[in-house]
């Protein structure tokens, strides 16, 4: 699979309802917390919904969690005027406005919201890119670097981090005509003790007739393995947990069980604006949580992670 096609835009300036989202999750080397970006397009054909930072056409938004403390989310809204975007499915990718930008190895910026300042320079690289859903004009959820290795510095406060890595995690690229009315998606990486790496990343949603959507990527040993199968046989959303328990089925009829959780303080909601602009609802992201896989033939192979996961509902 050709990553960078992975990550182009899809948006054209006459779409008037239509969000699209370019974001990563950089759960931090040494554990101490981890940092998820987005750079957003809102109704770029209609010029947003409002002057509100998360009404604008073009935003920005970065989210720090940190290890026993509560995340902390800063926005920065931008008119149509500043937006330098690549055409649709034009390669290579960007997505540039002011201080920040976003392309297909690297993304950098630089924010000032309410009395704090962040600022941050990231290159990322992987072997693995997944397409969780495809809907065509409905929409998709894609994953160019589902098992990115992130390099570079955050600067938050006047607290540097850096390294080569920083962090670990995914960088991931969705789109539709409007928000489902519930989503969940979890996305864990795991490293062994040789230093190798396998990810699961797993997405359920809404769909009409009451119906749902289930996908689920499994990237072990350096192949990438879609579950069949799939039931969710435990789901919490509230004030002070997320939690996701699932298994299915690998190809040789092996069963894949995955747990995903993640506790106050370190569960966020965070309002997202409808596309219609009629008013936000709310969305549970926890991007320092604890995962574990079990696998193998009957089930005895295990890899865990106390924070390389990442953890996002919307309702139940």
């Amino acid at each position: 699979m050709n990553q960078r096609i992975l990550n182009s835009v899809y948006s054209s300036q006459r779409m008037k309802r239509r969000y699209e989202v370019w974001f990563l999750r950089c759960g931090l080397a040494d554990g101490g917390g981890a940092w998820w970006f987005r750079y957003l397009l809102l109704n770029r054909g209609r010029g947003g919904c409002g002057a509100d930072p998360t009404g604008m056409p073009a935003q920005v938004w970065a989210t720090w969690f940190p290890r026993a403390a509560a995340p902390r989310t800063f926005i920065q809204g931008y008119p149509a005027e500043a937006l330098e975007l690549s055409g649709p499915a034009q390669l290579p990718f960007h997505w540039h406005a002011a201080e920040n930008g976003i392309e297909e190895n690297t993304c950098w910026g630089d924010m000032r919201v309410d009395g704090h300042s962040i600022s941050w320079k990231l290159r990322y690289a992987s072997d693995f890119g997944a397409v969780l859903a495809e809907r065509g004009w409905l929409g998709f959820s894609k994953s160019p670097h589902s098992n990115a290795v992130f390099s570079g510095d955050i600067t938050f406060d006047g607290n540097r981090s850096a390294g080569a890595p920083l962090g670990f995690g995914v960088q991931g690229h969705n789109c539709g005509y409007r928000y489902r009315t519930y989503w969940r998606w979890m996305h864990a990486y795991f490293r062994d003790a040789s230093g190798r790496a396998s990810t699961l990343e797993v997405l359920a949603y809404d769909m009409p007739f009451g119906l749902a959507f289930r996908n689920a990527v499994w990237w072990h040993e350096a192949t990438p393995i879609t579950l069949r199968g799939i039931k969710e046989t435990e789901i919490v959303n509230d004030s002070s947990k997320l939690r996701w328990i699932l298994s299915g089925l690998a190809p040789d009829g092996s069963p894949v069980e995955a747990a995903v959780e993640g506790t106050a303080p370190g569960v966020h909601h965070l309002p997202y604006t409808k596309t219609d602009c009629s008013g936000t609802f709310q969305v549970a992201n926890a991007s320092l949580a604890r995962a574990q896989v079990r696998f193998g033939k009957n089930g005895g192979d295990l890899l865990e992670t106390a924070t390389g996961a990442v953890l996002e509902m919307r309702g139940t």
